[in-house]
C-alpha cells in the first residue's frame, strides 16, 4: 500500500447538529464570534437560528454578510478587518462553499496579514487560523471539512486554489434540514458538484483505499437521491442522504484532491463568474472522455455503481459512462446561469492557460497540454 497521509476534521452529523454551535464556542474559549453568512441564509432563517444558539451561550458576536457566489479576495479582506476591528477570537460559518471559503480566507488573512492571493498553492498558509465552526446549508461543496479554499483574484479574474491543512475547519456541525430551502436548481447544481469530486477522488493519481471507499459510497448515495431531492424537496431522508453522500465525496477529494474537471470549472468561475457546480456539470462528460484510458478499470467501477442493474460489457462501459453522466445532466436542465455561453477565441487561449496551471491538475490522471484543454473547451462551448 502506497504510503498516504489522511485528514479531516471533527464533525457531528444528525438533527440539530447547528444548534451544538454555541457549545462548540464555548469549548474553543470563545470571547467574541465573528459570524460569516450571506443574506440568503439569513431569509432562509438558519441564521436566526444559529444566533439564538449563540445567544443562549452568552458569548457576544458580529456578522459579515457581504460578500457574493464565487467570493472575490476584497471580500475577504472586509471580513478580515471587521474581524481585527471588533476584537474577534473565532469565526462560525454558516452557509454553503462561497460563505466558508470566505471564511477561511478570512480566518488566513487574520492571522498572516497578508493578502489572501499570496496563499495560492500547497502547504503556503504559514501560520494557523483561529478556530473555525462551520454549518454548512448545501450539499455539495464539502468546504466544511476539506483541505481547499477558493477564492477570487479579482484583479487577475482568475480562481486560486489553497490547499493545506491549516484551512481544515476546526469542527462542522452537519444538519441535513439546511439544505430543504435550497432551491431545485441549487440543489441540483451542489449535488452534482458533490458527484463530481467523488468521481475525479476516486481516479485521482493520490487515490487511496480509503477515498476510495468514501467516494464509491458517495456516487451510490448522489446518483439514487439527487432525482428524488427534486422530486420532493421536502422529503428529510432524501435530503439527509445526498448530504451524507457530499460529506464522503469531500473525505474522499481533500485527501485525493481532485483532476481535470475542477481545474476547468475554477478557471471558468474566475474569468466569468459563472456558477460552479454548473460548469462541473458541463465539463464532466467530456474530461472522462479524456481520461478514460488512463484508468479504465477504475472508471468502470464508477458505471456500475452509478448504472445499476444496467450492466454492459467492459468494452461498451466507456461511452456508456459518458452517456450516463450527460443524461444526468440533461435530465435536470442544468444551464450556466444566463443560457448557453459562446467562448471567443481569447476567452479560451485564457481559459486554458488558467486551468493548465491550476494545482488541481497535479492528481488528475492523465497529462494534459494547454491545447488539448483548449481543444476541450472548444467541443463543449463553441
Amino acid at each position: 500500500m502506497n504510503l498516504r497521509k489522511y485528514l479531516v476534521p471533527e464533525f457531528v452529523i444528525g438533527d440539530n447538529a447547528l444548534g451544538m454551535v454555541g457549545r462548540y464556542a464555548l469549548n474553543f474559549g470563545a470571547k467574541k464570534i465573528l459570524i460569516v453568512t450571506d443574506d440568503n441564509i439569513i431569509k432562509a432563517g438558519w441564521y436566526s437560528e444559529v444566533r439564538e444558539a449563540i445567544e443562549a451561550s452568552g458569548i457576544e458576536y458580529v456578522v459579515f454578510k457581504d460578500l457574493t457566489p464565487n467570493p472575490k479576495d476584497y471580500e475577504v479582506e472586509e471580513g478580515a478587518s471587521l474581524y481585527q476591528q471588533e476584537g474577534c477570537d473565532i469565526i462560525v460559518a454558516v452557509g454553503g462553499g462561497s460563505v466558508i471559503d470566505c471564511a477561511k480566507g478570512i480566518g488566513i488573512v487574520s492571522s498572516n496579514k497578508q493578502s489572501v492571493n499570496l496563499f495560492e498553492g500547497v502547504d503556503k498558509v504559514r501560520y494557523p487560523m483561529p478556530p473555525l465552526i462551520c454549518i454548512p446549508t448545501t450539499a455539495g461543496s464539502a468546504a466544511d471539512i476539506s483541505q481547499f479554499a477558493i477564492v477570487l483574484n479579482s484583479a487577475e479574474k482568475r480562481k486560486i486554489a489553497i490547499i493545506s491543512k491549516s484551512v481544515v475547519p476546526d469542527i462542522s456541525l452537519i444538519d441535513g434540514i439546511t439544505t430543504t430551502t435550497m432551491s431545485n436548481e441549487l440543489s441540483v447544481a451542489s449535488g452534482i458538484d458533490a458527484m463530481v469530486h467523488a468521481i475525479e477522488a476516486y481516479v485521482s493519481n493520490a487515490s487511496s483505499p480509503i477515498t476510495d471507499l468514501n467516494a464509491l459510497k458517495a456516487i451510490e448515495l448522489i446518483t439514487a437521491n439527487l432525482p428524488r431531492v427534486v422530486a420532493e424537496p421536502n422529503n428529510i431522508v432524501y435530503r439527509n442522504n445526498v448530504m451524507l453522500g457530499s460529506l464522503l465525496a469531500g473525505m474522499a477529494f481533500s485527501n485525493a484532491s481532485l483532476g481535470l474537471v475542477h481545474a476547468m470549472a475554477h478557471s471558468m468561475g474566475g474569468l466569468l463568474d459563472l456558477p460552479h457546480g454548473n460548469c462541473n456539470a458541463y465539463l464532466l462528460d467530456n474530461c472522462i472522455e479524456y481520461n478514460y484510458d488512463s484508468c479504465a478499470p477504475k472508471y468502470q467501477d464508477i458505471y456500475k455503481v452509478m448504472a445499476g442493474s444496467k450492466p454492459l460489457k467492459d468494452r461498451d462501459i466507456k461511452q456508456g459512462l459518458i452517456e450516463y453522466v450527460r443524461n444526468f445532466r440533461e435530465s435536470f436542465h442544468v444551464d450556466l446561469g444566463s443560457g448557453e455561453i459562446c467562448l471567443t477565441d481569447t476567452d479560451i487561449e485564457q481559459l486554458s492557460i488558467n486551468a493548465y496551471n491550476d494545482p488541481c491538475l497535479a492528481t488528475n490522471p492523465k497529462n494534459i497540454s494547454k491545447e488539448q484543454i483548449g481543444a476541450i473547451y472548444e467541443r463543449v462551448f463553441r
